[in-house]
């Protein structure tokens, strides 16, 4: 049975297209406002037009072909790749009110995503040495079908993770992927599952009181 969220973080789900830049500064602004006490904490999720973000460790050998706008992002990680097609969750939690555990806020941010596309029937795993969410690909081999990227300040968290419901999967060859060439990346589309945004979002939400379980209950894991 799953645990219910805490009633006080705000859940918002976006039906358009937000520009990058534009999000990033609408998550400092509230990242701010969190720290300050003057703002709930928040769950978002949302879609960006085709983008290249940058994290704090992007090497510029791996910006294979900037076809797109390419963005420095502030989150920790290299290259990453949002666009139509892939659905983006942005969690803005106060760790101070957390235990100030950041391995464990990441460890239950996986966890929640793993969880979630179970449900949606995709087995996913977490692959030592490699960031993301991990799955089994139409050829066999390992894919990764969501990242995660996340910067801490003040102990407010920002940014999250992306899960690929059906982006162009050659909008990924511009750049080497979180610095990762030996692997490749999928989605439920190419794995054969047609899943709308707010289906996802829905079965995320199910998953949510589990995340705060695990998360403030220091296992680092869902059931």
């Amino acid at each position: 049975m799953c645990q219910q969220p805490p009633e006080t973080v705000e859940w918002r789900a976006e039906s358009g297209r937000i520009a990058y830049r534009d999000a990033l500064a609408a998550m400092d602004k509230r990242n701010r406002a969190i720290g300050e006490g003057e703002a709930s904490e928040l769950v978002w999720l949302l879609e960006h037009p085709p983008v290249y973000t940058a994290g704090t460790s992007a090497d510029g050998a791996e910006l294979l072909d900037p076809r797109f706008e390419v963005i420095e992002a502030g989150r920790g990680g290299r290259y990453t790749y949002h666009g139509p097609g892939q659905r983006i969750g942005y969690v803005l939690l106060d760790l101070k009110e957390r235990g100030r555990d950041v391995r464990c806020f990441v460890h239950s941010l996986e966890g929640w995503v793993i969880a979630t596309l179970a449900d949606i029937g995709v087995e996913c795993w977490r692959a030592e040495g490699r960031i993301g969410i991990w799955t089994r690909d139409i050829d066999g081999g390992e894919a990764k079908i969501g990242a995660i990227g996340v910067r801490v300040r003040r102990w407010v968290t920002m940014h999250g993770f992306s899960v690929n419901l059906a982006p162009d999967l050659t909008h990924f060859t511009g750049i080497v992927p979180c610095g990762i060439d030996e692997f490749g990346v999928t989605s439920l589309e190419r794995l054969g599952i047609e899943l709308a945004p707010e289906a996802f979002d829905a079965a995320l939400q199910a998953r949510l009181g589990d995340f705060f379980a695990a998360l403030d209950g220091k296992d680092c894991a869902l059931p």
